[in-house]
């Protein structure tokens, strides 16, 4: 997941308690035996990270001139998906506009949406609505299950959760076992109340 704000990821996992257990857990994994292809270094090249990073630092500048910080990215080979979730429709509508004349995005995944202030927080009471802290605890804890699970090259995958518990996979798998595998595990995983792919088959 990732969000333009001022704090670091690090001070974001000290907010929460299920957060930091989370992070213990990754470390512990990082640190368990795991074949050396599923640790190879992102099949990408250079170039192409450089064209994704370009276009994500376009979304944050963006969001800065608007004032916001409610919409998360994730790209992969310069296909940008983008979760949010707005109280004002009128930035809202700025910020479509804007995303959409960025050059360079291939595809566009847009699952930001428009609630009033009052119904978000109305949901938030009810938890129908995930905050911030439980969005990236069930990230992380998604990340987890791609780490942990042997035969997933988990560096080509990225993770994304919006507001209601729906979580995105995007990247690549080396083979359709592979993708089987990785969106199983992430299916699986606890908190997930839907899971939508926007990961491609390549070897």
């Amino acid at each position: 997941m990732r969000r333009l704000a001022l704090l670091s990821l690090t001070v974001c996992f000290a907010l929460s308690a299920p957060v930091q257990s989370a992070q213990a857990q990754l470390l512990d994994i990082l640190t368990a035996p795991k074949t050396l292809i599923d640790r190879v270094i992102e099949a990408r090249s250079n170039s192409d990270i450089y064209e994704d990073n370009k276009i994500v630092a376009k979304v944050n500048g963006i969001m800065i001139d608007l004032g916001t910080i409610k919409a998360s990215t994730e790209i992969y080979e310069q296909r940008l998906l983008i979760t949010g979730l707005f109280n004002d429709s009128k930035v809202y509508d700025k910020f479509y506009a804007a995303v959409k004349k960025i050059k360079g995005i291939k595809k566009l995944y847009w699952h930001v949406s428009y609630m009033p202030k009052e119904e978000q927080v109305r949901r938030e009471k009810n938890k129908e609505l995930l905050e911030w802290d439980d969005a990236l605890s069930l990230d992380v804890k998604v990340g987890v299950s791609l780490i942990s699970t042997r035969g997933i090259a988990d560096v080509n995958f990225r993770v994304a959760v919006d507001s209601f518990s729906n979580v995105y996979l995007m990247g690549r798998a080396r083979s359709k076992p592979e993708m089987q595998k990785a969106l199983k595990v992430s299916r699986e995983t606890e908190g997930v109340k839907k899971l939508i792919n926007y990961a491609i088959v390549r070897p």
